[in-house]
């Protein structure tokens, strides 16, 4: 190696780590939240064209948002454990991050789709059913408010039950305004009172699903993820004893919670297995990046494309 104009040493993060995906816990309580709420998706949207209310159309495309969330996560979760090959390197650990953006999408698409609708209806109002807008968002707020009962307990200790808590709580008060929409329009007869309501609500989806589309499109695209500051790891680099210039830095998602980094680092005189370790070390602790790949060149290299 000595004869060598300069040095390739590599090191990689402890790949052996437990990552643990923001997905489903494992118990009843998110399997009973699914069902609950997909069969009254279900019920909504039936009673939506039957009642010809796009109040209840949107508010069925609210609940849906939290369905497909949790499904969704489940699904890429389970996907993420499964191994790597030697086609897929890093096995499907990505599949998170295009069920986030497919999430996104799918509730995008459905909110155009009923501006679309509610805007006619300003334009031209029809005729729907109030007493039918009430009762089924009425029994919205009851099954939403039973499902964040179930995640009452425990909602202190675990991040993932008290999200799913202020989900639930949030949806029930949605209902709750098309329940009062409802009543309006009962009281009123006026019929523009529908699609005002179902354009509040979309404006809800799309205000709760606007982070979630930019922040997976960026990793989706291989984008530093959110959280993680590139300029502060690149200084970090370079104030590692004896290194006289950092290039070639990427950092990217390997999944919705997972980090990787490569990097080429000059350094005079030459690398050890202390000098990785302490960079490895420092860059999971301080950035939480688990996966490392460090090159140590001696001499600037002349034939690296990418710096």
């Amino acid at each position: 190696m000595h004869g060598h104009a300069h040095h390739h040493h590599h090191t990689h993060g402890d790949e052996h780590d437990v990552h643990h995906d923001h997905a489903p816990p494992g118990d009843k309580r998110y399997t009973v939240a699914i069902a609950l709420n997909l069969g009254f998706v279900a019920l909504e949207c039936a009673a939506g064209f039957w009642a010809n209310s796009t109040a209840l159309l949107s508010d069925a495309a609210h609940n849906l948002s939290d369905v497909l969330g949790l499904a969704l996560a489940g699904g890429a979760a389970w996907l993420a454990r499964r191994g790597a090959s030697d086609k897929r390197t890093y096995g499907f650990s990505k599949a998170t991050v295009l069920a986030a953006l497919a999430n996104a999408l799918v509730l995008v698409a459905a909110c155009g789709g009923l501006l679309v609708e509610a805007g006619k209806r300003l334009m031209v109002p029809q005729e729907t059913a109030p007493l039918v807008v009430m009762a089924v968002a009425a029994a919205g707020v009851a099954i939403n408010g039973a499902t964040a009962l179930l995640f009452l307990r425990g909602r202190t200790h675990d991040v993932n039950a008290r999200g799913a808590f202020l989900h639930m709580l949030a949806d029930a008060g949605v209902s709750a305004a098309v329940i009062c929409a409802g009543a309006l329009m009962w009281l009123t007869h006026a019929a523009w009172i529908d699609p005002l309501a179902s354009i509040a609500v979309v404006v809800v989806i799309l205000v709760g699903t606007w982070g979630l589309l930019r922040e997976s499109l960026d990793l989706a695209l291989d984008a530093a993820p959110p959280g993680i500051d590139v300029a502060a790891v690149r200084a970090f680099l370079l104030e590692q004893p004896g290194v006289a210039a950092v290039h070639d830095l990427h950092v990217w998602a390997m999944s919705a919670t997972r980090a990787a980094l490569t990097a080429h680092i000059e350094r005079p005189a030459g690398s050890d297995d202390v000098f990785l370790k302490v960079i490895a070390g420092g860059i999971k602790q301080r950035f939480g990046i688990a996966h490392v790949t460090v090159q140590v060149e001696q001499a600037r290299r002349d034939d690296c494309a990418g710096c």
